[in-house]
């Protein structure tokens, strides 16, 4: 049988083949969404993965697990497989090379964590890649469209719920002077917020004090990162300072 005839093409769109394709995307789809609850929780308190990243690898992990169950619509139903062929053998091997290749793009500078979205989208699209290479044309298409979706808009969606999002902050006090916890608690209270628990580095370079601090926001009427930084301009304790925004 010619390997490109009409008919070979057209099973991978078969009737059977859609109705698998719907009943993954039903399985993907409430990935997403269970991934993307618990994500909240983590971006809710200011960490660094997210909504966008926990949804992203749930999903890919679903999309992954499920094409297990139709081994006899695997690559249009023609060609099932035998007992001899393993096919997820492959699977685990892919997703531990794409795992070491999101690793890879996973940046920290300071307190702050980048490229865990990217990290997550990487593996989401080796999930789509093995979709189809299974024959899932259908899932493989909505699965590229959700995880899309997720990136574009996931963001706008967490600044829009509730949050306690992070700074990061530098202070380097003036020589001589001995700052103390307390001083520096009640100093970023007036600012709406609270010191990250275990983000906290104390350096001492020969007669003054350098604090790296991960600030947690607490307060809905937080001060905005530029007025923080013209408090901290008008601070006489103060040398010099750093702060920005932070995933913790």
């Amino acid at each position: 049988m010619n390997p490109i005839s009409t008919d070979m093409l057209f099973a991978y769109w078969s009737t059977p083949q859609l109705e698998i394709s719907i009943l993954i995307l039903m399985n993907v789809l409430g990935a997403l969404l269970l991934g993307m609850l618990v994500g909240y929780e983590r971006s809710f308190h200011g960490r660094a993965a997210g909504m966008r990243t926990y949804g992203l690898v749930c999903m890919a992990s679903a999309a992954v697990t499920v094409i297990v169950g139709f081994p006899h619509y695997w690559f249009g139903g023609l060609a099932p497989l035998t007992p001899t062929a393993d096919p997820t053998r492959v699977i685990q091997g892919i997703v531990t090379g794409i795992g070491f290749l999101g690793a890879g793009v996973i940046m920290k500078e300071g307190f702050n964590i980048s490229g865990l979205t990217t990290a997550a989208s990487i593996w989401a699209s080796s999930a789509i890649g093995i979709l189809c290479g299974a024959g899932f044309y259908l899932a493989a298409i909505m699965l590229a469209l959700i995880s899309s979706a997720t990136m574009i808009w996931g963001g706008h969606i967490e600044m829009i719920l509730p949050s306690h999002h992070a700074l990061a902050i530098c202070l380097c006090f003036r020589s001589g002077y001995q700052p103390t916890a307390g001083e520096v608690q009640a100093l970023v209270a007036e600012w709406g917020y609270q010191l990250g628990e275990g983000n906290i580095s104390i350096n001492r370079h020969e007669d003054h004090e350098e604090w790296h601090l991960t600030l947690v926001a607490i307060d809905k009427q937080k001060l905005p990162i530029l007025a923080i930084a013209e408090r901290l301009r008008n601070c006489d304790i103060l040398s010099t300072y750093q702060v920005a925004f932070a995933r913790n």
